[in-house]
């Protein structure tokens, strides 16, 4: 039978914890570009379907993700079918709304936890609206976090941020600039977009050492590290790599300026499972890329549809697909 799971579902069943662990033993599993394809993008008037697949290695289970948009009636719908590998019944439907959001900064706490220093971490962040916040909740599941420092242009924005994290007990607070909010900080989180796609972080205002996490820029308009800061970096790690180089607007932007990474790019993949070195050195500077994968988004569907499962949460579909012979 199919279990359905709706948004609220989902957040019931989630947990950073647990979601960490899924991305780390989907990352550290064999991972092939068969296995994950690149994105497909349909598109109309105002219109587009974005579809991600993917198998994942370790759970049994393959699936896809489809992002549905009106872009003049400013609404999206996310749908995530899960299959079982041996039988190709659908196991699952969720709603891909929270999931979307969760898996962004799990997976951002996992890069982090293999790319940063040990030990507690200052962070600076650069933006106040939910992928902020998610970020310091997935962060504070898997690292010890010192003290936090957030800047977004309204201060309004910026006192709604400490409010809704101070159940974490964290130090918080505000900074009047975004080089404020950088200065003395371990780690960098950017999850800002910029209104006219000028970058929000620029590499002057990098500091040795430091690790930064950029999930801001995905599209080849969008900008969000200025070419310095690509320049500055001993290491940049990507979850997608051709799609952070090619269609970002930061590493376009950069390769227009004579800048290549060719020596210092790596994926996700290869840094957590041990096929490829993270952090170069304790004074390097280390970018973490993110336009987002499939393998994020099937991890922690299948890590909700377990938890819910176990917990009798969801609905069971009266009616289900029925597998073809072939």
């Amino acid at each position: 039978m199919t279990l359905f799971l709706t948004d609220d579902d989902v957040r019931a069943a989630f947990a950073w914890p647990e979601a960490i662990a899924a991305l780390r033993a989907a990352y550290a599993a064999p991972m092939s570009d068969a296995m994950f394809p690149p994105r497909t993008m349909a598109r109309g008037d105002g219109l587009w379907l974005r579809t991600l697949s993917g198998v994942l290695a370790d759970s049994g289970l393959m699936g896809g993700k489809m992002i549905a948009a009106s872009m003049r009636n400013r609404r999206a719908s996310y749908l995530i079918p899960l299959f079982d590998q041996e039988t190709v019944e659908l196991v699952a439907l969720l709603d891909g709304n929270s999931v979307t959001g969760f898996r962004t900064a799990a997976t951002s706490a996992l890069a982090v936890d293999v790319l940063a220093p040990a030990g507690p971490l200052t962070v600076g962040v650069i933006g106040s609206g939910f992928e902020a916040q998610h970020h310091v909740r997935a962060l504070a599941a898997v690292r010890e976090i010192s003290s936090v420092t957030v800047f977004s242009p309204n201060p309004a924005s910026r006192a709604r941020f400490v409010d809704r994290l101070a159940d974490l007990g964290l130090e918080m607070t505000v900074a009047e600039s975004a080089p404020a909010a950088v200065a003395g900080a371990d780690l960098v989180i950017c999850a800002a977009r910029s209104r006219d796609e000028s970058p929000t972080l620029h590499g002057a205002w990098l500091e040795p050492g430091m690790t930064v996490v950029s999930i801001g820029s995905t599209l080849p308009e969008q900008r969000e590290l200025d070419t310095a800061a690509i320049a500055r970096a001993a290491r940049i790690v990507a979850d997608q790599v051709d799609e952070v180089v090619h269609e970002t607007g930061d590493m376009i932007e950069a390769g227009r300026a004579g800048i290549t990474c060719d020596g210092t790019i790596a994926s996700l993949a290869d840094v957590v499972g041990g096929r490829a070195p993270g952090r170069p050195s304790p004074d390097a500077i280390v970018i973490y890329k993110s336009v987002g994968a499939a393998v994020q988004d099937l991890a922690v569907a299948a890590m909700c549809v377990r938890r819910a499962t176990e917990s009798s949460a969801g609905t069971v579909l009266p009616v289900s697909i029925t597998p073809a012979l072939k």
